[in-house]
């Protein structure tokens, strides 16, 4: 990164964007407000503040997990994104009128779910294992994440279909609550295996000769330096952490300005309402993905897994219970249960991901396979 004013006057070592993207975020919507009607041109203008926000939001929460190191940074990652998605579907729940039961927070979090295990992964698994041939990473971490994902997957999203106490689909409030409370417990279970009782679990091989070692190796220094840059200073890390949450207030501001905008765009081209949550969560996990991937480029395949894994649990388990707390105080009705369509990709994607991880090595095809449903999950979305 290249010295600027904040470096040279404030000992900032930060990009001037990540600090002017915010501002312009809010110019933005300030200027929409005062419109009475949103043109085709603003609702662009607002995308584009809506995306360089979300990128700003997450190098800030990347800033602060490279000073805090594995795995800790990585969860603080997954937690400012999925910070982002809570308040996001929160709002736009409270904004909803009508008698009908809110789909908005199934929608979201299925489509993120399988964009993380399906298009991340297999994105990640591909692009390491074209370049490297075969990435390997220590299992144990992977099997405690995906055991916990099925589980919290199945109960929030498959298992509504199948109770009595409401119509299909729909928990009563004694339900939800239960659901809320266990995706916590599970949760809540899995960071405290990564962080503290098997935190080795999810450190690289290297990681994991530097700490028995107690120094630091070069080419891991190195590589560090490469994806994340130097370790920032104390200064550094503060101002992040303000900027991280005026970014993510501006992005919840632009998400719901542009989501009306956003499900008409949706109606006119005559696709399902479903695909306003892909869209939503597509953007929130584009900078997360793009970590993710440059990990895997890097050959740090446990990072990237790391990062995505743990969003997705994170997803689930901070998100149900956020959506749990609306309905309680304001007596809204909330559907998790997905179709069967969706039941079906969801424990293929489930199966396949688990497959594919269980030898603790990575190939090429294992990449393809995971990226073909993805493929498949957004055709049939489209076109159901």
């Amino acid at each position: 990164m290249q010295e600027n004013f904040l470096d040279r006057s404030l000992k900032i070592s930060l990009p001037l964007w990540t600090v002017v993207c915010p501002i312009l975020g809010i110019g933005s919507l300030i200027h929409a407000n005062s419109l009475q009607e949103i043109s085709t041109v603003m609702a662009i203008l607002l995308g584009i503040s809506l995306i360089i926000s979300v990128l700003s939001a997450v190098h800030h929460a990347e800033v602060i997990a490279h000073k805090v190191g594995e795995p800790f940074g990585t969860i603080i990652l997954a937690l400012a994104i999925t910070i982002i998605e809570v308040s996001l579907i929160v709002s736009l729940m409270l904004s909803e009128t009508g008698d009908q039961p809110s789909i908005l927070a199934r929608d979201t979090v299925f489509a993120a779910i399988m964009i993380i295990i399906t298009g991340i992964i297999g994105l990640c698994l591909l692009a390491g294992s074209y370049r490297y041939k075969e990435q390997i990473f220590i299992k144990q971490g992977v099997s405690t994440a995906l055991t916990t994902l099925i589980a919290i997957s199945i109960l929030t999203l498959v298992l509504p279909n199948y109770t009595t106490s409401e119509v299909e689909g729909v928990y009563s409030e004694s339900q939800l609550l239960f659901v809320a409370i266990i995706s916590l417990v599970l949760y809540t279970g899995f960071i405290s295996v990564q962080t503290f009782r098997h935190r080795n679990y999810f450190l690289t091989e290297d990681d994991i000769i530097s700490q028995k070692k107690k120094e630091k190796i070069e080419e891991i220094e190195q590589a560090e330096i490469e994806i994340h840059g130097k370790i920032p200073n104390l200064r550094t890390t503060i101002t992040c952490l303000f900027l991280l949450f005026g970014a993510l207030i501006v992005v919840v501001l632009l998400s719901k300005k542009l989501s009306p905008t956003i499900e008409q765009v949706v109606l006119d081209f005559g696709a399902p309402k479903s695909l306003v949550g892909i869209i939503i969560a597509l953007v929130i996990l584009l900078p997360e993905g793009l970590a993710a991937y440059k990990a895997a480029k890097m050959d740090r395949i446990q990072t990237s897994l790391n990062l995505a894994l743990g969003s997705a649990l994170a997803s689930i388990g901070l998100t149900i219970p956020a959506v749990a707390i609306v309905c309680y105080f304001t007596g809204m009705q909330v559907s998790l249960g997905i179709d069967a369509k969706s039941t079906l990709l969801l424990v293929l994607s489930l199966f396949i991901v688990s497959q594919s991880l269980i030898s603790g090595k990575t190939n090429i095809q294992k990449g393809i396979v995971l990226l073909v449903i993805f493929a498949t999950y957004l055709f049939l979305t489209v076109v159901p």
